[in-house]
């Protein structure tokens, strides 16, 4: 027997993907809703056959959510951009799309609302996507004064935009960007953590109404995640220190021109290399405020650590293959 049905809304992305996991592990049957069905067919796996389903549903479009969460007991918001492209932009993704699902939830009798929020979620913020995060979980709680927050630093695991970048950028230059000097400090904490985070705060009552802040056992400066990532793949690179008041004028042009990319040109150009959204985040520290709620008060106390994990997905990128060993290079 399962305890109910969640609804993980984005759920095909990086975090949806262990979400589906634990939940299902906790007993919970899982829809998972996105914008493109195919891209989440391989999450069915996160549970036997009937536990995992997938639909079709956009944050913008209200019609959508409504089947969405038609008889579910909670529903996780994982939607979420990290560059604005074409008509997806960080007001109508992360902002009034969170604010139009709170109410179609509670329409629909949705007891449990979590929101997937993030670590500089400010309404004061430079950058638009901390702007709207906050805007986001403002809106929730007004409909949902016992939503649960949660707010995660960097994440990271084997499908991720952070390591993984770093380590393939390695691979063509010879001079990682110090941005900022490379003093800009994280908390990375791993993707298995974060869904046995959001499976805490389906069933947790005393989460209700809390926002909680997630980061991993330590916090590492830029330049301390560089030597990492190089160290892992073999590949000796310098810093070359970077001030903001150069970087972000390039930032804002490269993120107004893939703007308005057109979407069949996307697989040609792929992700921006940096955004003026991304470089006002990166100018402020990303690590758990002192004295928030975190994992440990949502009953996490073993966390998995860099050093652990990433090892075990970098090794692809060095010169010749995983049994490559740094000391080679």
């Amino acid at each position: 027997m399962s305890k109910g049905l969640v609804t993980l809304v984005g759920g095909s992305g990086f975090i949806g993907r262990y979400a589906a996991r634990a939940l299902v592990e906790k007993g919970w049957r899982v829809r998972v809703a996105c914008r493109r069905v195919h891209t989440a067919i391989d999450v069915r796996l996160a549970g036997p056959p009937g536990w995992v389903d997938v639909v079709q549903a956009n944050i913008r479009d209200r019609a959508s959510l409504e089947r969405a969460l038609d008889g579910a007991d909670a529903v996780v918001n994982l939607v979420g951009i990290l560059f604005e492209h074409a008509r997806q932009t960080f007001a109508g993704e992360q902002a009034d799309g969170a604010a139009m699902l709170a109410e179609v939830a509670r329409e629909k009798g949705v007891s449990r609302f979590v929101q997937i929020s993030a670590i500089g979620a400010d309404p004061g913020s430079r950058s638009p996507y901390g702007r709207t995060k906050a805007a986001a979980e403002d809106a929730i709680r007004e409909v949902y004064p016992d939503a649960v927050i949660l707010r995660p630093s960097i994440v990271f695991g084997p499908e991720d935009q952070f390591f993984n970048r770093f380590a393939n950028m390695a691979r063509f230059v010879p001079l990682m960007p110090s941005i900022g000097g490379g003093k800009t400090k994280f908390q990375p904490v791993y993707a298995g953590d974060v869904a046995a985070a959001i499976a805490a705060a389906v069933e947790r009552e005393e989460a209700a109404g809390q926002t909680f802040e997630l980061g991993g056992p330590r916090s590492y400066s830029l330049n301390e995640v560089y030597d990492i990532v190089l160290k892992i793949i073999g590949r000796p690179r310098f810093k070359i220190p970077l001030p903001f008041f150069i970087v972000r004028p390039m930032a804002y042009i490269t993120g107004a021109v893939w703007r308005f990319i057109p979407p069949f040109s996307w697989g040609l150009f792929g992700d921006p290399p940096l955004t003026g959204s991304q470089i006002e985040m990166l100018a402020k520290d990303n690590v758990v405020a002192a004295g928030a709620l975190g994992a440990a008060d949502l009953g996490l106390t073993q966390l998995e650590s860099v050093e652990a994990i990433v090892p075990s997905y970098l090794w692809r990128f060095r010169p010749y293959g995983e049994f490559h060993k740094a000391s080679e290079a």
